[in-house]
């Protein structure tokens, strides 16, 4: 039973799949030879459409032939950036003065470390001026390995802190007002 069921439904499964294919759309509809497509099944372009794609490309010559206002995408009114005139708030200036110094501080204590780093591959007697004991404990990382982490991070902190300096300088803060 459930043998002559699985044939009954390959069966089944291969005529609806060789009918499809007589009713697709193909370049040859010769293929089927007792089947013609349906006009409604397959997408037929009226022959205006090709008028109705074509669009007209103004020119400046042919703006001044045009006798009703011209539409520009955009509105000149908002132009989305804050004009010199406005000043941005006291809240937003200490907010960002305080982010940027502790950005500079973390900024100046990598550069400490790295500069010990270098010392220390170089042979030098570790002055350690950072804090960062360099003959104390013990570190997996090689030292050219630190450097290079080091030296990827004070570039990521620099790229913050101009990111950040940039956003002011957007949103109306003087230059002066974050030192």
């Amino acid at each position: 039973m459930t043998r002559s069921f699985v044939y009954w439904c390959a069966f089944a499964f291969c005529g609806a799949l060789s009918c499809s294919t007589c009713f697709a759309e193909s370049p040859a509809p010769a293929s089927c030879q007792g089947a013609s497509p349906a006009p409604a099944s397959s997408p037929a372009r009226p022959p205006n459409a090709d008028a109705k794609k074509a669009k007209k490309v103004w020119t400046n010559d042919d703006v001044h032939e045009l006798s009703g206002p011209v539409s520009v995408v955009g509105n000149s009114k908002n132009l989305g950036e804050v004009g010199r005139d406005s000043k941005a708030d006291g809240q937003y200036i200490a907010n960002t003065r305080k982010e940027l110094q502790k950005l500079r501080s973390q900024l100046d204590d990598a550069n400490k470390q790295l500069r010990d780093l270098k010392d220390f591959s170089e042979g030098k007697a570790p002055a350690t001026t950072s804090g960062y004991p360099i003959n104390k404990g013990y570190n997996r990382v090689p030292v050219d390995q630190q450097i290079t982490s080091l030296e990827d991070h004070t570039k990521q902190l620099r790229d913050k802190i101009d990111a950040l300096a940039d956003e002011a300088r957007k949103k109306g803060v003087e230059p002066g007002d974050l030192r």
